[in-house]
């Protein structure tokens, strides 16, 4: 296969260039399909002898046994810490074995593959033949005790496969390098690899992928055997497909958070950063909602949280709910401060849309001991920065976001709206509020709904505004409405000078549409059903004179009476 502008002497450059089935070079070429050669002898220049090692005794002696994706991982988890104990390193003078996990010299420069799982190859040569400086002398062999587990003497069965070389090297750096490493071991015919009996399954299907560009296998967590194989091979082709084609399953929150661990455990993350961005949407849409899941996402790991608490489509009351909830989740996993600070400080504090909380709630994060207070300072300074912009320019950092991971600018779809608050205490007690709400948030209200603001203060007590599409009692037509309400019920009386006012056109200037008075009680609330005088029609129109670059600019002026 001819690469374009591709360098055949960089395996780098071989491997990137490799197709994968729906992948966007799809419509550029194709991979040739070599299944036909493989393990034939008359297409093949060597011969891969697989040793096949007992499992350790707790671990399944198949991958492919794992009933679910739950057994898989923790098979999968128990492997790992078992072999991490492994330090298998076998020399004998008419052998080279090399592990895995060790850093071995290809072609004078050191090449290294940390996955967890240990997986000796040998590469067979002559006795007369020089071994490295690993070797101990002619006939000794070095055998750490943690080597027990890969005995040569406890070899379950032997698999030869005839392979052809350049097709292994063109799909791996891995076999590139084992096979053009300029040794005199490199130029034997034989190579053995030394696995256990776990990774057969998955070894046996990726080696027949690197000529086929296909596999047969379809459960997940086949796939996911020969993903973790793909990955320890540098198969980047077979990893980017074993990825579309866990995206194309039916997805479960137990397969997403697995998926979202991924690039965590293998080299190539890149390989399966499509399958990882699925699982976080996964997660975010089901969770959109989290009033209705609130023990489960409390049960999420932190990767879950993260997941859920990037979206932008997040339904929640507010960000300052946000913020309680993350604390309580922080709370609740990392019941140690030192612990509960770190993770704020590296991971939880991006989650929080620190601009988009109330300044009543931003002061409570000055005083959170879960936050480093140098932590705190930032986040809330920056906030306070950003509530002190101009719209214009507030969309503007928030579309600088536009591709970033976590958005600090960007608004959630919040159940209260935010409001920009201006407080005065002299010679009055007063208060000036900026309500702005989109034109499709307003096209929403219509035939009967309503949206409030999140909560203000003046002189101790909470209000708000909730803005309506109602029908005009008069005229019999729906209208836009705006009320003002106060928050406590009980006996408290509160006697308020309000004021309403809408930016129009040409001017865009505030101007005030009613005025009044009004002595609240808890649970009360007073405005106008037709803020503006004119039928809704009249003022969804694209020539509404309210709209102003597709956002509504509201103002509320309240003042308590002497």
């Amino acid at each position: 296969m001819r690469v374009p502008d591709a360098d055949l002497f960089n395996p780098q450059s071989i491997m990137d260039s490799d197709f994968s089935p729906g992948g966007a070079s799809a419509s550029a070429s194709v991979d040739p399909d070599f299944g036909f050669a493989f393990d034939d002898s008359n297409f093949s220049d060597r011969t891969l002898r697989i040793e096949i090692m007992p499992d350790l005794p707790e671990t399944k002696s198949d991958g492919g046994g794992c009933c679910s994706i739950a057994d898989w991982a923790r098979n999968r988890k128990r492997r790992r810490e078992d072999f991490k104990k492994e330090n298998d390193f076998i020399v004998q003078s008419e052998e080279q074995i090399l592990n895995c996990n060790l850093p071995y010299m290809v072609d004078g420069v050191t090449y290294e593959n940390q996955d967890e799982e240990a997986m000796a190859m040998v590469e067979e040569s002559p006795s007369d033949i020089g071994l490295n400086s690993n070797q101990i002398g002619n006939g000794s062999i070095y055998n750490n005790d943690s080597s027990k587990n890969m005995d040569c003497s406890k070899v379950l069965r032997v698999k030869t496969i005839h392979i052809s070389s350049p097709i292994l090297a063109a799909k791996s750096p891995f076999f590139y390098k084992l096979f053009s490493n300029g040794m005199k071991e490199s130029e034997q015919r034989h190579v053995t690899l030394r696995i256990h009996a776990s990774e057969e399954t998955a070894l046996l299907d990726l080696l027949s992928f690197m000529y086929s560009n296909t596999l047969s296998t379809t459960t997940p967590t086949a796939l996911l055997d020969v993903l973790m194989a793909a990955d320890k091979f540098e198969v980047a082709s077979c990893m980017r497909y074993c990825s579309r084609l866990l995206r194309n399953l039916p997805m479960t929150c137990e397969s997403a958070l697995l998926y979202l661990d991924l690039p965590s455990s293998v080299l190539m993350a890149d390989a399966v950063q499509p399958l990882t961005d699925a699982a976080k949407q996964f997660l975010a849409v089901r969770y959109k909602d989290i009033t209705k899941f609130q023990e489960e996402v409390l049960n999420l790991p932190l990767t879950g949280i993260e997941a859920v608490f990037s979206s932008d489509d997040l339904q929640v009351a507010s960000e300052d709910a946000v913020y309680d909830f993350v604390l309580k989740w922080a709370r609740t996993h990392y019941p140690k401060l030192e612990e509960r600070r770190g993770i704020f400080a590296t991971r939880l504090s991006r989650v929080i849309r620190f601009p988009y909380m109330t300044c009543r709630k931003l002061k409570k994060v000055l005083t959170c001991i879960d936050f480093d207070p140098e932590l705190a300072s930032k986040v809330v300074l920056e906030a306070l920065f950003f509530k002190s912009e101009m719209p214009h320019r507030q969309r503007a950092l928030a579309a600088e976001e536009a591709n970033a991971t976590y958005r600090r600018f960007v608004e959630r779809t919040y159940k209260y709206r935010p409001v920009k608050v201006v407080e005065f205490e002299l010679p009055r007690q007063q208060c000036v509020v900026y309500l702005d709400l989109k034109r499709e948030e307003c096209t929403h209200l219509f035939p009967a709904g309503r949206v409030y603001s999140q909560a203000f203060h003046l002189g101790g007590q909470g209000f708000f505004l909730s803005a309506h599409c109602n029908m005009d009692q008069q005229s019999s037509f729906h209208c836009f409405g705006l009320f003002l309400g106060m928050q406590e019920r009980g006996s408290v009386t509160f006697a308020v000078d309000y004021e309403f006012a809408a930016r129009s056109k040409p001017t865009e200037d505030y101007v005030s549409k009613y005025k009044g008075n009004y002595t609240f009680t808890g649970g009360k609330a007073v405005g106008y059903r037709n803020l503006f005088g004119i039928p809704w029609t009249a003022f969804m129109s694209d020539d509404s004179i309210y709209f102003i670059n597709g956002i509504l600019h509201l103002r509320a002026e309240l003042t308590i009476r002497q």
